[in-house]
């Protein structure tokens, strides 16, 4: 069962999680930056917390940004980079256009930690330990950020067009997606639930609200129709493409399992929220989403191991790739 599968997996973290986590690339480890720069993740921790005090949404965009980055050739930060001669900026692709936000404190958090440590952190290591630190300003689960990761010499424009999930997915076509990434169903459903948190754009989640559903069919005490009527309030069927509605429209702001109450309930915001209950044809999904609702502290140590699991994709380690000086421009 998937749910037992989850409960293993935490163990084996919980057991095994001291002695490095190994990619085809080479090996991450704790403290990596223990003697070449120390105080960098408190100069992260601190910036990120600013930036979430002067605005509560940007937690959600900075954990996006690590989700975005790793999906595409791994987590390098690639997506960092600018558009510059014959390369396309992964900014310019599709899931990323006018959506993907951030940018700015992680310029900030580098121009510090180059000052404090010139050339040695990287880009990619950074955007781990802000994921993390957004989630936990948020209410969320703390956990220990694996580095020594690289930064990409390349971005790929196609790439985060092909690989990054979009919000109108079916369910199958997710699980095929986070597969190709070496991340299985049980992860595709507890990385979901980074959606406690943030905000959508209505041309993500206009298709969700004017298609007819079954459910709407057989509603008989308008749980559905309701809900529907708040978002077409916000999100009309042309024009306002950038409204934005709640991703949890319980806690928007705060990192919890109240995601999985609202897509049991149907009223998740974008499709691919909706689509893990309902096109889960076997049930093991659902049995995931009802612990997941029941348990707030199942949810956060799955999510630990998941969102570790998913922040060692296709790492650069070693030799491979550089340590940019300025995340936006490979080094000259």
């Amino acid at each position: 069962m998937e749910f037992m599968r989850i409960l293993l997996s935490i163990l084996v973290l919980i057991f095994h999680g001291n002695t490095g986590v190994l990619s085809e690339a080479g090996l991450l480890v704790l403290d990596y930056y223990k003697e070449a720069c120390p105080l960098v993740e408190e100069i992260v921790r601190r910036n990120v917390e600013i930036a979430v005090l002067r605005d509560p949404r940007m937690a959600a965009s900075l954990l996006r940004l690590h989700f975005h980055d790793c999906f595409v050739m791994g987590c390098d930060a690639s997506i960092l980079l600018d558009t510059f001669g014959d390369m396309i900026s992964e900014k310019q692709a599709g899931p990323n256009l006018n959506s993907v936000r951030g940018f700015g404190v992680i310029d900030n958090i580098k121009h510090l930690v180059e000052e404090a440590c010139p050339y040695t952190v990287s880009c990619a290591d950074i955007l781990a330990i802000v994921a993390r630190d957004a989630v936990v300003l948020r209410g969320g689960p703390r956990w220990e950020v694996w580095l020594g990761r690289k930064d990409s010499l390349k971005a790929s424009f196609d790439g985060a067009n092909q690989f990054i999930p979009a919000p109108n997915s079916s369910l199958e076509t997710l699980i095929a997606n986070f597969k190709q990434q070496g991340l299985d169903t049980g992860d595709l459903v507890t990385l979901s639930g980074s959606h406690t948190m943030g905000k959508a754009r209505c041309v993500s989640f206009r298709q969700r609200i004017y298609e007819k559903s079954t459910e709407e069919n057989f509603d008989y005490y308008k749980r559905y129709t309701t809900f529907r009527r708040i978002l077409r309030s916000i999100c009309p069927e042309s024009g306002r493409d950038d409204a934005l509605g709640a991703l949890d429209f319980k806690t928007p702001t705060r990192f919890d399992n109240l995601y999985f109450h609202n897509i049991i309930e149907g009223k998740g915001l974008l499709q691919s929220d909706n689509v893990l209950v309902r096109e889960d044809l076997e049930g093991e999904i659902r049995e995931q989403v009802r612990a997941y609702a029941s348990d707030q502290q199942l949810f956060f140590a799955s999510y630990v191991n998941s969102i570790v699991k998913m922040g060692n994709i296709n790492v650069l380690t070693g030799n491979e790739g550089e340590v940019r000086k300025n995340c936006r421009f490979v080094n000259p």
